[in-house]
């Protein structure tokens, strides 16, 4: 089972989410609300991908990638960055920070589905 940790404070985001990944076989989603229910969520358990918006209003999505990247357990989970911010400064500063793939919102299920299935086999070749 591949456990997706969905992170967005729009329930709206999140059920778009969960829904894109429906129709991959034998992925579980998790979802947090807020970066600080994420940040609550991750020493409890392991994820194989976070999904993430960077606009939150406690915790946002560049300050988890900084907790995951940092984290000894977590470290080499891909991380998944959503956001209307998509400015090539703002790509940038993400996978600057340690993201692994950068999708602007508005995206498509098939172009999630793509990035997920993407970044999980990157992490088989390595």
């Amino acid at each position: 089972m591949v456990k997706v940790l969905i992170v967005d404070d729009s329930r709206a985001m999140r059920a778009f989410v969960r829904g894109a990944l429906r129709d991959l076989s034998g992925y579980e989603t998790i979802e947090a609300a807020s970066g600080f229910e994420a940040l609550r969520m991750l020493p409890r358990d392991t994820y194989d991908v976070v999904i993430t918006d960077i606009n939150m209003p406690d915790i946002n999505g560049l300050e988890l990638i900084r907790f995951v990247r940092r984290s000894e357990r977590h470290r080499s989970v891909p991380i998944i960055i959503i956001s209307t911010q998509s400015s090539t400064r703002d790509q940038e500063r993400a996978l600057g920070l340690g993201a692994d793939e950068f999708l602007p919102k508005p995206f498509t299920p098939e172009e999630l589905t793509r990035a997920v299935t993407g970044v999980l086999s990157d992490g088989e070749e390595a």
